[in-house]
């Protein structure tokens, strides 16, 4: 596996809900009663969650922390089986930027055609989890993108609806039409979601005239709603579920450390979400839907990761 590029010599060129709802509890509750009780579920983190990979070096990304500049995490929403490790169905690249106070959540359709680094194949973007992990997966984004990460987070999609539940519920605005899913009625307008219900309105795809697109701009909805309620210090109270939840279904290469040093310089970034959805032509090879980007969607998308911390905050 390729390892990290030197910065120096040129820039590199679903449910993840999870990342967000982790850093939710550590961007979302600064409080010091919050940090007393992660403190207390440090094991479970460095002990369970924790998942390094060779492509990231923490040292780099400690460095970044350190002065407060931009970071990247991707997010990888996997929908694993007892039977099949699954495929990263969701894949959004979060950049938090605290000296603007301001988040972006960039989503890469999982059609998405690209070269799968590690493996010597072209495929479908979200291909690179399945045929090899959180490794191959950071890999063949960095390259995709042309970007550094500096951590990952992946979640199984089954953990989603066991943290919506263990937060209590979120509220999420349906805008664009009523639809069924999975046994559950979602009408227009503001809506209260428990877990079941918000696994089945993340997951609707196929009455949805924009495909994929649409199901990406829910799961995007689903994961502010995530982060709203870890803002909230009722949350605290509730960490104890929220850590079981974690520990069955996600796996990242943060330390506890690290989340801790995200919740003291990177809180803020939560008070603006901005959010882009990569868009792509839609063609048939040899009997396969793929998504083919342009190389300026491409650069688009490379441009509003990183410029995102040098341009100023107008809102």
């Amino acid at each position: 596996m390729a390892k990290r590029r030197d910065v120096h010599k040129k820039k590199k060129k679903k449910w993840l809900w999870i990342t967000m709802a982790m850093i939710l509890l550590v961007i979302g509750g600064g409080s010091p009663y919050a940090y007393s009780v992660l403190h207390n579920v440090q094991n479970t983190v460095d002990n369970e969650l924790h998942k390094p990979i060779e492509g990231i070096d923490p040292e780099f990304t400690k460095k970044k922390v350190e002065k407060e500049e931009p970071i990247n995490i991707l997010l990888l929403g996997v929908d694993e089986r007892a039977y099949d490790k699954g495929r990263s169905d969701t894949m959004i690249v979060m950049t938090l930027d605290p000296a603007h106070n301001q988040m972006q959540l960039l989503s890469i359709p999982r059609d998405t055609r690209t070269d799968i680094i590690g493996h010597g194949t072209v495929d479908k973007i979200n291909h690179s989890y399945a045929f090899g992990d959180s490794e191959m997966a950071v890999a063949t984004v960095e390259s995709f993108l042309d970007i550094d990460m500096d951590y990952y987070v992946r979640m199984n999609m089954q953990g989603l609806q066991q943290l919506v539940g263990a937060v209590g519920g979120i509220t999420v605005t349906n805008n664009d039409q009523a639809f069924d899913q999975g046994g559950h009625t979602f009408p227009t307008g503001e809506l209260q979601l428990n877990g079941d219900e918000a696994l089945a309105y993340a997951r609707m795809r196929k009455e949805d005239p924009q495909g994929d697109l649409g199901r990406n701009e829910r799961q995007r909805q689903v994961i502010e709603g995530i982060i709203r309620e870890g803002a909230s210090l009722n949350v605290v109270n509730k960490i104890g579920g929220i850590m079981d939840v974690l520990g069955n279904n996600m796996a990242t290469n943060m330390t506890f450390a690290d989340m801790r040093d995200l919740a003291s310089n990177y809180r803020s970034a939560r008070n603006d979400i901005s959010t882009y959805q990569m868009a792509g032509r839609g063609t048939m090879i040899d009997g396969t839907y793929y998504q083919i980007m342009s190389d300026d969607e491409v650069t688009k998308a490379h441009d509003m990761i990183t410029e995102f911390g040098s341009r100023d905050n107008e809102s």
